[in-house]
């Protein structure tokens, strides 16, 4: 089960309470206090991890509750510390007030992570109030509530190239044949219930991200059909690929279809919408795709591609199109500038392993310094005062 989207709550542990003693022992006269503090609660830690690719852990389970620190003991012994509750998410999960509806924090790389609830503060024990003036307290705290929160966790795939176009334009068709990506295809609309990404090689040294998303109708930006749910996947994407199917089975008219999208990608999104975009004709072995062809040209005012996934026909290009436009989006990325959605991505995955300099290595102690002259054959009596 693919889960995006859910809201769970949390609750970080509470802190142990303080220890009221007094040491009585045999023999030992006024002992004095010894109550120990008790243990701090436990946090609630969400941390992106690699091989995680769902949310499906947390559909059925809406609670999360962080254990509690132990109270403080006689003799002086404090309350052990309750262990942190972490949580791993995909790469690209965004953590989401509920109540307030911000951005707590992006989850865009693995290893990234934040505390949701902090656990609360353990309280003190009686020895710990212990003075000149208050030799005998018999005062306590008690530990702190932890916190509690309820977040929303919204996963926004990592992808480099996203796939857009009508029900049944043959995106998923596209992918498994650039990829080794293997989604549902049907001759049917909606086939596709989930996104899908696949890795595509346009070099052995060079890969990108592909994510196909559920084709959109009118109104999907207004929650009709399914594509509203899935555009947040294709957020992150640098380039947007627009399927455009010359001969739809509605009998609808292809150039008004591409303008539907685009019409839905800005009630959406106008920062969506803005981003570099590549239109395609798909299913060129059909009659009737060249003129299709020339009046989204016309009408578009830019190149449109034929591509066939069943004959090959134009794939290779295409490929090697996407490779040098994401290319270019990365290089045409300020160094100084922090990188936004359109060019983290082509930056992270087209740049060639090749053109990462390695860390200089680092030599061990007998090959520095004095000693990296000797050798069986040089001694030290060998050298005289200079070191020659």
């Amino acid at each position: 089960m693919f889960v995006d989207r859910v809201e769970i709550d949390l609750r970080a542990g509470r802190g142990g309470n303080g220890c009221v003693s007094f040491r009585r022992e045999k023999y030992v006269p006024r002992g004095g206090p010894d109550g120990g503090d008790g243990g701090d609660g436990a946090s609630i830690i969400l941390e992106a991890r690699e091989g995680v690719n769902s949310l499906a852990q947390f559909a059925n389970r809406k609670f999360w509750r962080a254990p509690n620190g132990a109270p403080g003991q006689g003799s002086g012994c404090n309350g052990r510390a309750a262990r942190d509750l972490k949580l791993y998410v995909p790469p690209g999960t965004a953590v989401i007030d509920a109540k307030q509806h911000f951005v707590i924090k992006d989850l865009l790389k693995p290893g990234d992570s934040v505390v949701v609830a902090r656990g609360g503060k353990r309280g003190r024990g009686n020895a710990s109030f212990k003075s000149a003036q208050n030799q005998a307290p018999r005062e306590s705290t008690p530990g702190e509530e932890g916190e509690s929160r309820l977040v929303i966790l919204e996963l926004k795939s990592i992808a480099d190239v996203g796939l857009l176009g009508m029900p049944n334009a043959g995106k998923s068709t596209l992918l498994s044949r650039i990829s080794a990506a293997r989604p549902e295809i049907a001759n049917y609309p909606f086939t596709t219930k989930h996104p899908n990404i696949g890795i595509v090689h346009p070099t052995p040294d060079t890969s990108f991200a592909v994510a196909d998303i559920p084709g959109l109708i009118e109104g999907a930006s207004e929650g009709v059909g399914l594509g509203h749910e899935f555009l947040r996947h294709v957020e992150r994407a640098g380039l947007l690929v627009h399927l455009v199917e010359p001969a739809p089975s509605d009998g609808s008219d292809p150039v008004l279809n591409y303008q539907t999208i685009r019409h839905e990608l800005e009630s959406y999104s106008p920062e969506l919408a803005k981003r570099d975009e590549i239109v395609v004709v798909s299913k060129c072995e059909l009659p009737g795709a060249e003129p299709v062809r020339d009046a989204l040209a016309e009408a578009t005012q830019r190149e449109v591609r034929l591509i066939s996934a069943v004959t090959g026909q134009g794939l290779p290009e295409l490929i090697q199109r996407i490779a040098r436009r994401l290319a270019e989006l990365a290089a045409a990325a300020p160094a100084t500038a922090a990188p936004d959605a359109s060019t983290e991505a082509a930056g992270r995955i087209t740049a060639p392993a090749g053109d990462r300099s390695p860390k200089p290595r680092r030599l061990p102690p007998h090959l520095t310094g004095l000693t990296a002259k000797l050798s069986d054959e040089r001694q030290p009596r060998d050298f005289d005062e200079a070191g020659q």
